[in-house]
């Protein structure tokens, strides 16, 4: 996959990202918390949340994605974040991309 291919997959991430916020009523400061997880944490927050968007990644592409949906969200990147490479995504098992609302817990 090219470096056009994940910016192009990034804008389509953050336009059904923002479409899906439309939808569900997000008011002015809800924002979406993006970050990658495993399939197992991925699971862990679908269940506490809604609504959630992920995105299966390959571990070579994903921190890229990652990146990219950030900056077009204007979301810094702090802490662990920055310091994740290839290897320790792959490491860590971590293959998706996924993003939620802390303040919308599921019911």
């Amino acid at each position: 996959m090219s470096d056009q291919t994940i910016e192009f997959q990034a804008k389509i991430y953050v336009y059904d990202l923002k479409n899906c916020a439309r939808e569900f009523g997000f008011k002015a400061g809800e924002d979406w918390e993006v970050g990658m997880a495993t399939s197992e944490e991925k699971t862990s927050i679908e269940n506490r949340y809604f609504p959630t968007l992920s995105a299966s990644v390959l571990p070579e592409m994903l921190i890229e994605m990652f990146h990219s949906v950030k900056a077009k969200l204007t979301q810094q990147i702090v802490g662990l974040e920055k310091n994740l490479d290839t290897a320790a995504i792959r490491r860590n098992h971590l293959q998706y991309l996924i993003a939620y609302n802390p303040k919308r817990l599921r019911r």
